[in-house]
């Protein structure tokens, strides 16, 4: 997760390589494990159809909308990962002496504030790397938080992209999908 572009000197450069598929991207700070349920991407298109009298079927489908959609659970307590799920930041308790007390407190707001960031999801299987690519995201819908004796609290999040420059975002790999460029390595032979 980085700040969103803004196209001032200085700001968020979208990601335009693989990485290593461990490490994220320049200026981005990683947000830890995802549950065992894994990233869910959906790309979606809604559409209206065209019905004309001479034909039973429809001569053309409009776009409606379109989404590209990342969903995911986190089960890392940090204060990237909080400060997302809770659309906050945290700020250090202060002492009658201007002293931090070691507490924080994340203040919810009852007209919250919607961030805009920048969201990659990189992944890999046997050598190949992909990446999904979203300039321009908020978080759509947050799950609860249920505390259990024998798991781990867990930030479940939806996160839409929003229009950046007529994109929604985009995917890299390494796979040689076009069958017209050298195999990635395949470590397991």
């Amino acid at each position: 997760m980085a700040p969103a572009p803004d196209g001032t000197a200085g700001s968020t450069v979208l990601p335009v390589d693989l990485g290593d598929g461990n490490t994220a991207p320049a200026g981005y700070q990683g947000l830890g494990y995802v549950d065992e349920g894994g990233v869910t991407i959906t790309p979606s298109i809604e559409t209206d159809p065209v019905n004309v009298w001479q034909s039973a079927v429809p001569v053309l489908y409009n776009v409606k909308s379109a989404a590209f959609q990342i969903k995911c659970t986190l089960v890392e307590t940090s204060a990237v990962t909080t400060e997302l799920f809770w659309g906050a930041s945290w700020v250090p308790q202060l002492d009658d002496k201007g002293q931090e007390t070691g507490i924080y407190r994340l203040d919810l707001a009852s007209t919250p504030d919607l961030n805009e960031f920048s969201f990659v999801v990189d992944w890999s299987h046997k050598g190949i790397l992909s990446r999904a690519v979203i300039p321009r995201a908020m978080v759509a819908d947050r799950g609860a938080i249920t505390l259990q004796r024998t798991e781990a609290q867990k930030y479940e999040l939806t996160i839409d992209a929003l229009d950046h420059s007529g994109d929604l975002g985009y995917v890299l790999t390494n796979n040689n999908i076009k069958g017209t460029g050298p195999t990635p390595p395949n470590p397991a032979g």
